[in-house]
């Protein structure tokens, strides 16, 4: 009895044994993730503080984790992450992940003190196996020009040259050799306007599974063609830039390659760095991310001829839209790009909207004095004050408007498609609708003025306020590419604008200082 007894405890500690192996087995690699994104427009005069960002500071790892996995809806980066880490087996470590909208240079004060958060975060967390980063890749800080490249100096001298790290960008990054030595992977999105940015934090958490498993060992290579990319031919759903992202796509279809990508650049931060770049992360072949980059590199070099500036100015963009037969037609106020950085308040269409007489035209300009004034008046009640131009002197002057306050909003509305950014909640802030003396019911001209700049990125901006879309003849949208997705499918016609303001395509508005135009391969250790 007793050997049978000795025999039995045996095997019961043969199976716990086993079991064991097995938990230890299933654990799942733990990832650290944080990112701060700003897209920096240093010609602004509008600093950006830490009360710009989307952040609490001072949070709990579980009111963090909070935070991070309520958006795994979304069409996101962060959601794209949170996906690859269900897919891939990954548990990931949330410290913080805030964004703001485009401004001026990010404080000091600002940026140390998040950073700090982040790495505070990440070293009381668990033990960390590799690092997600979501960044912008063009954000200027007052002591940093390259504030991506500080976030990953902090972030390698405190976790270790060995420690996994793998970093997203926008499409509009301005990407320097240090950035990429300093990290092991370095993505950005293909599409503009950005569709495709839950794609990308997938497959971010894709390569960081491969390389914590010892599956994959990326090594990447950047080529940066002497190129000025305006912002204009940044639309990658058509030529000059089409046939080169598809390449870039196409080349991900090989297992050897990990990740191909073709940022534009953004062309208002005046950095060293500042331009388009090629970048191509290879399993252990760094023969082949150098030949690659500098194929797709020589892809726009050769298009140079096809990206020269030729855009209509406020009073011929008018014009045009009023003599074109179909409707509406969108006039994209890129001089006053809310999404780039720009203040909203920008007048030079408006003006000539009204100088020429336009009808059924609709324009949205960030005014609180507006609003107040309407919401003090009330609705179907007499409004009259010069809006906008308020901001600075960069953006036009105050236009004078009588009209009828037709109602009064909250502003916050809901896009079900997935749109520029991935974003599904908007909110431009409390929202009042003009209608503008000496239109018509059947064509009326409508203003809208909010609190707080809202990039267009939707068409529900405009009929969560009652406006009817199809009725219109003119709409006046303040971007860039950006609303191309929200706008292309409704619009019979969209004319870009070179209009004035620290969003002008036109770089003779600007004096550019420390921008380097060179071509240089980097390789990554």
């Amino acid at each position: 009895m007793k050997r049978e007894g000795l025999l039995k405890a045996a095997m019961v500690l043969c199976t716990l044994l086993f079991y064991l192996q097995g938990v230890i087995a299933q654990e799942k690699p733990v990832i650290g993730v944080a990112g701060i994104s700003h897209e920096t427009n240093t010609f602004s005069t509008q600093k950006t503080t830490i009360e710009d960002f989307d952040v609490i500071m001072g949070q709990s790892a579980e009111e963090r984790a909070s935070v991070f996995f309520a958006g795994a809806n979304e069409n996101t980066v962060s959601s794209g992450f949170i996906e690859g880490a269900e897919k891939f087996g990954l548990e990931l470590y949330p410290s913080l992940v805030t964004g703001s909208l485009p401004k001026g240079t990010v404080t000091d004060e600002a940026f140390n003190a998040m950073m700090q958060e982040i790495l505070s975060d990440l070293k009381e967390g668990p033990g960390l196996d590799g690092i997600l980063l979501n960044l912008h890749g063009a954000m200027v800080v007052e002591s940093y020009p390259d504030g991506e490249e500080e976030i990953l100096r902090r972030v390698r001298e405190a976790f270790g040259p060995k420690m996994p790290i793998v970093v997203t960008h926008d499409f509009h990054a301005n990407i320097s050799p240090e950035t990429v030595e300093l990290c092991n992977v370095l993505i950005t999105y293909k599409e503009n306007p950005h569709l495709d940015t839950r794609d990308r934090g997938l497959q971010a958490a894709g390569i960081i599974a491969g390389m914590v498993r010892g599956e994959v060992k990326p090594v990447q290579f950047m080529v940066k063609p002497p190129l000025f990319l305006n912002q204009v031919y940044l639309n990658t759903f058509a030529n000059p830039l089409l046939p080169i992202v598809t390449a870039s796509k196409e080349l991900e279809k090989s297992d050897k390659i990990l990740a191909a990508s073709v940022a534009g650049g953004y062309q208002f931060s005046d950095v060293y760095w500042m331009g388009p770049s090629v970048v191509v992360v290879t399993d252990n072949d760094i023969g082949l991310a150098k030949t690659e980059a500098t194929r797709l590199s020589d892809m726009l070099w050769n298009i140079r001829n096809e990206i020269v500036l030729n855009v209509p100015d406020p009073a011929e963009a008018v014009k045009m839209a009023m003599e074109h037969e179909g409707r509406p037609v969108a006039l994209i106020d890129m001089g006053d790009n809310i999404g780039g950085g720009s203040t909203g308040d920008a007048t030079f269409i408006l003006e000539e909207l009204i100088k020429q007489g336009a009808r059924g035209w609709v324009y949205v300009l960030v005014d609180p004095e507006g609003y107040n004034l309407a919401e003090k008046a009330g609705v179907g009640n007499h409004f009259e004050l010069a809006v906008g131009g308020k901001t600075d002197t960069l953006h036009g002057k105050p236009v004078y408007i009588k009209g009828e306050v037709r109602s009064l909003n909250v502003g916050r509305y809901l896009e079900t498609e997935v749109r520029h950014g991935g974003g599904r909640y908007w909110d431009m802030g409390h929202t009042a609708v003009i209608h503008v003396e000496g239109s018509t019911p059947d064509e009326p001209n409508l203003l809208l003025l909010t609190t707080i700049p809202s990039s267009p990125n939707s068409i529900h901006q405009l009929i969560s306020n009652g406006v009817y879309i199809e009725r219109q003849k003119i709409i006046v949208a303040k971007g860039a590419i950006a609303p191309r997705a929200a706008y292309e499918p409704v619009s019979s016609l969209i004319i870009s604008v070179d209009s004035p303001g620290v969003t002008a395509v036109n770089p003779a508005y600007f004096e550019y200082r420390n921008v380097l135009e060179v071509l240089f391969g980097m390789e990554s250790k």
